[in-house]
């Protein structure tokens, strides 16, 4: 017998290590306060709608955690499979959503005259963590097809 491997763990993981990339972009984007300059991103945004972006990143951040919360239940759960592969399903369409989302990202830090190389790489580690969790997800989602595919029906 073959031990399977456990997709759920590594998604939480990935999506950890997502996260922690991503608080380190953020973090990263601010250093330069603490040596006396400014982070100040010239932006097109009138500060009316500033409540609307802080609240779009806090789902931005939000959204993962709670994926994380829910695979572990998922992966834990005594009851069957099949009542999760919902779940799994949103989840690796979810994940393909952020992956998406961070290929601009990528791009414009890269095409930005005053790019940092700092952001630079850990916009490509989000986009690289990212692509992993859309192919552990997958998995995740097909693993239970198949699971299900080879359990015996009960009429």
């Amino acid at each position: 017998m073959h031990p399977t491997t456990n997709h759920a763990q590594r998604l939480i993981t990935l999506w950890i290590a997502w996260l922690l990339a991503m608080l380190f972009h953020v973090d990263l984007g601010l250093m330069p306060l603490f040596h006396g300059q400014s982070p100040e991103i010239h932006s097109q945004i009138q500060a009316e709608a500033l409540p609307l972006l802080f609240g779009a990143m806090l789902g931005y951040f939000l959204l993962p955690l709670i994926a994380i919360v829910l695979i572990a239940y998922a992966d834990t759960a005594a009851a069957p499979a099949p009542r999760w592969r919902p779940w799994r399903r949103l989840h690796f369409w979810f994940s393909v959503i952020y992956s998406v989302t961070n290929l601009p990202h990528l791009l414009a830090d890269i095409l930005v005259p005053d790019a940092r190389m700092d952001q630079i790489v850990l916009m490509l580690a989000l986009t690289v963590f990212g692509l992993l969790i859309n192919v552990e997800g997958w998995r995740w989602w097909r693993q239970s097809t198949a699971a299900e595919a080879r359990a015996p029906q009960h009429r």
